[in-house]
């Protein structure tokens, strides 16, 4: 699904909005799209300019594209059953516009449900709840690096599913 999505969007977005490809992060129930965008010449000399100069790019960006943002959004959101957010970096800056809070016992934002998604999907947790819970108890023990030889390892799991005898009839 991964690939259908970033193909959609890369096919979707203007060439001239972002400097290069926009990073896109998908769960079960967000896509969100973050774009870079060129650092303005006359940033400045200080720290302070450059962070005002990148933050009023990023403004400007978010309130000239609002329509066609939204019109996006609303496509992705009937072909993909997900809810789209947007961000935008430039230079050191980096702002996402909006976000999904999803409830699970309390409101989490995307890269959090991503990892309970992973511990549901590989079936370490019965549900979000029951992942949240586990991952309390693991709070500092070595779970970045697990997770992601877990997401690995599932990204083969979908990979051999997808090639198995029933790929054909679907």
């Amino acid at each position: 699904m991964y690939d259908e999505i970033n193909s959609w969007f890369g096919g979707r977005l203007p060439a001239d909005w972002f400097t290069s490809t926009p990073a896109l992060t998908v769960d079960r129930d967000e896509i969100t799209v973050i774009g870079t965008l060129a650092v303005p010449d006359d940033a400045g000399d200080t720290d302070e300019a450059r962070r005002a100069a990148e933050e009023g790019r990023i403004a400007r960006f978010r309130e000239q594209t609002r329509e066609e943002r939204i019109q996006m959004a609303r496509e992705a959101e009937r072909r993909f059953e997900r809810k789209v957010a947007w961000g935008a970096s430039c230079g050191d800056t980096s702002t996402v516009f909006t976000q999904v809070a999803a409830p699970v016992m309390t409101r989490l934002r995307q890269p959090e449900r991503i990892v309970l998604d992973t511990l549901v999907d590989a079936g370490v947790a019965r549900s979000r709840s029951h992942a949240l819970a586990w991952c309390v108890r693991l709070v500092g023990q070595h779970s970045g690096d697990w997770l992601a030889e877990l997401r690995a390892a599932l990204s083969d799991v979908e990979r051999l599913r997808s090639a198995g005898p029933d790929a054909a009839a679907s």
